[in-house]
């Protein structure tokens, strides 16, 4: 069976699979609506002229070749085609669609494509798994409200007009190098690893998506202060990811960013402790309620200025801190007069240093200080006026020796693997949730003290703590 060649008022649904001969297909009907061809392993040539067609599946048909798109475009014999399937396709390698109607479209599998070029304005939903040799897409203009190409790792060249589109994820495109983003309703970017992605297309997409809300610029290691000055145009901006880049000047962030919420910073190493200067200095960034500093170079006075004066974070990532030795909270390290005189520009920024020092309770919820290698001891009193901190992770912190806390709604304290721990004195009437695995060093007596005044505890965890016996652990909890 080498050849069909149909014509039917009637027929509405036609299904044709694993005819292994079968070379060329011609269909005319004004009924059909559904066309399944799917195995045909020698199918080449292709010609319908089907007015109300609405769904085709040509799954496995590993010899079409790049001119089903004209049949499949708009003057090719379909113009109600809504659904389409192309999987595994494995001959096409240059796929251009211009369909009016077109809503899904399915390439999954299609390996050998290079090219793809999407004129679809009513396209919803696009399927690109497994089309992992991808190098330059163009979908202008779609009717997309999300795409995801983070599955095509050699995507180097892109251009998107989608004037509905909402989320755009490029996360895994290392060689992206050239990138036109046109959709004005965009609200979240992540372009996550994209290594090569330029100032340039950061510019042009800050310009033509202005009401992006959350970017995400990890490991985007070509990005500058060319690029993030570009940021002025997104004046909804409420999370800002840049960590694992290699950015040593924020200033555009400080300047432009007035909104952001949330900024992520986990491994810049080149930031020194003069880059946040502005934020507990001058009052930069006032609506900041996140700040993830996590496997970065900042020092430990940077540290204490900003976990003093920066009252508004709620929630504060120190993981993995190498010059974090100590947390010694409510000093107050917003003095004026530790600052060069130079510091701030005349008649502005001491007054908002002011004013946040004058601030007088902390606003921290969650503190996060996962292994910090050299930390050492954490105190914070009462007078430190943390009265929202509930959460504090201190897990896998090797060489801490002493923890004396006083906060009055503390629910949850992790001290796990702390095999230095030897001085732990807790004043948390409604700590639930003390995390102490593997603390080899803590004594019975010191336990069984600092528990006196946690009398709301609920789970303690004393699991390898060779020097805990199991009876104390039991009358302590009853």
């Amino acid at each position: 069976f080498a050849d069909l060649n149909l014509r039917s008022p009637v027929l509405s649904y036609i299904k044709v699979s694993r005819c292994s001969a079968l070379r060329c297909v011609t269909i005319t009907s004004n009924a059909l609506k559904k066309l399944v061809l799917q195995k045909q392993e020698s199918l080449c040539n292709l010609s319908l002229q089907c007015h109300n067609l609405i769904d085709v599946d040509l799954s496995d048909c590993e010899s079409l070749t790049n001119e089903i798109c004209k049949v499949l475009s708009d003057g090719g014999g379909c113009p109600m085609l809504r659904s389409l399937i192309l999987d595994n396709c494995e001959s096409l390698s240059v796929v251009e669609l211009n369909n009016s109607s077109l809503v899904n479209l399915s390439l999954a599998g299609c390996r050998s494509m290079t090219f793809l070029k999407l004129a679809c304005p009513k396209l919803q939903v696009v399927i690109l798994d497994g089309c992992d040799h991808l190098e330059r897409a163009s979908f202008c203009p779609v009717g997309l409200e999300s795409l995801n190409l983070g599955i095509c790792p050699k995507l180097s060249v892109l251009r998107i007009e989608a004037p509905n589109m909402s989320i755009l994820e490029l996360k895994g495109c290392g060689v992206l190098s050239e990138a036109s983003i046109n959709c004005p309703c965009l609200i979240s970017l992540d372009a996550s690893f994209c290594r090569q992605f330029m100032d340039d297309s950061l510019s042009q997409t800050a310009e033509a998506c202005p009401l992006i809300e959350h970017l995400i610029l990890s490991s985007c290691l070509s990005i500058d202060v060319r690029g993030l000055s570009s940021l002025h145009c997104l004046q909804k901006l409420a999370l800002l990811d840049l960590s694992y880049t290699f950015l040593m000047n924020l200033k555009p962030v400080f300047d432009s960013c007035l909104q952001l919420k949330v900024l992520k910073l986990s491994a810049c190493k080149y930031l020194s402790d003069s880059s946040l200067e502005p934020l507990y200095r001058e009052g930069a960034l006032p609506m900041l309620v996140e700040l993830d500093l996590s496997y970065s170079s900042i020092g430990q006075t940077a540290i204490e200025e900003l976990l003093a004066c920066c009252t508004n974070l709620v929630n504060v990532n120190l993981n993995g801190c190498t010059n974090l030795h100590e947390l010694v909270c409510g000093s107050d390290y917003c003095r004026s007069g530790d600052m060069p005189i130079d510091a701030f520009p005349p008649d502005s920024a001491p007054d908002k240093t002011k004013e946040i020092r004058e601030s007088s309770d902390c606003q921290l919820e969650v503190l996060n200080c996962t292994g910090c290698p050299n930390i050492k001891k954490v105190v914070i009193p009462s007078t430190a006026n943390y009265l929202n901190l509930s959460k504090i992770n201190l897990n896998l912190s090797a060489n801490l020796k002493e923890v004396d806390l006083k906060c009055s709604n503390l629910y949850n304290l992790n001290l796990s693997n702390c095999n230095s721990l030897e001085i732990l004195k807790l004043d948390c009437p409604r700590l639930a949730n003390l995390q102490l695995l593997a603390c080899t060093m803590l004594q019975e007596d010191e336990l069984k003290s600092a528990l006196s005044f946690c009398g709301a505890l609920e789970i303690l965890n004393v699991h390898s703590c060779p020097q805990v016996s199991f009876n104390i652990c039991c009358a302590l909890l009853v």
